[in-house]
C-alpha cells in the first residue's frame, strides 16, 4: 500500500497551479500594495510565491485586516463559527470589491 500524503499543499494540483500564459512571477506592484486597518480583503493564493502562503482551506475567503506585521498582513477570517487570525503576505491578498 502507498502511504497518503499529508503535506501542506496536498491535493492542490488545480488549486495551486497557474494557467500557461500566466506563469511566472506577478508584477512588483502586487507585492507593494499597502492595506489599511479594517479593510476587507479577499484571499487569492498566488502559487508563484511560497512565503506567507495561507492554507488552501482559506482560498477564496474574505477577511478583515487587523494590522500590518513586518511584511505580512494580519487578517481575521471566519471559518464556520470560529474566527481565525492569519498572517498572510500581500501577494496572496486582493482588495475586496463587495
Amino acid at each position: 500500500m502507498v502511504k497518503k500524503s499529508h503535506g501542506f499543499r496536498a491535493r492542490t494540483r488545480s488549486l495551486m497551479s497557474k494557467r500557461v500564459r500566466t506563469r511566472g512571477l506577478a508584477p512588483p506592484n502586487r507585492v507593494l500594495v499597502t492595506f489599511e486597518k479594517g479593510q476587507r480583503v479577499d484571499i487569492v493564493i498566488n502559487p508563484s510565491f511560497h512565503k506567507g502562503m495561507p492554507h488552501r482551506r482559506y482560498q477564496g475567503r474574505t477577511g478583515v485586516v487587523k494590522e500590518m506585521r513586518g511584511r505580512a498582513v494580519v487578517v481575521d477570517v471566519s471559518l464556520g463559527k470560529a474566527m481565525k487570525t492569519l498572517m498572510i503576505r500581500p501577494e496572496h491578498l486582493q482588495v475586496s470589491k463587495g
